[in-house]
């Protein structure tokens, strides 16, 4: 067997002790050192800050219902920034890859477009 191989492994194995070891001590410092002083207060629900019962004006439950708009909004947004994170490295590269990869960026940003028409059409896009 070759021996540079196996002492790879071996330097990789001690890092990856090494980091447990590091997590573990962390760990029971954090746990040794905290201070510990439990009560039914801390266990409670924590809003903003303010009891959501004893909350002037309070009316109700502390449930609240989001339009479901928002977050299609959102969703739509992450969508087309994440989609838009393809087209940098291509955009760099072009001219190596020539016309083919052209037509492919074409049809991926026509895909795009479809799904950006589709969602102004139900209109998705109209902040109300």
């Amino acid at each position: 067997m070759d021996t540079s191989r196996l002492s790879d492994y071996a330097v990789f194995g001690v890092l990856l002790l090494a980091g447990f070891a590091f997590v573990a001590a962390a760990m029971t410092a954090n746990r040794v050192l905290r201070p510990s002083a439990p009560s039914a207060a801390k266990g409670g629900t924590y809003e903003c800050g303010v009891d959501p019962e004893s909350a002037p004006g309070h009316v109700g439950s502390d449930w609240a219902q989001v339009q479901i708009r928002y977050y299609v909004y959102a969703f739509l947004f992450v969508l087309f920034a994440v989609e838009a994170v393809f087209l940098f490295p291509w955009a760099v590269v072009f001219r190596a890859f020539g016309t083919a990869a052209a037509a492919e960026m074409g049809v991926f940003v026509g895909v795009l477009a479809l799904g950006l028409a589709y969602a102004w059409r139900k209109g998705v896009l109209r902040w109300r």
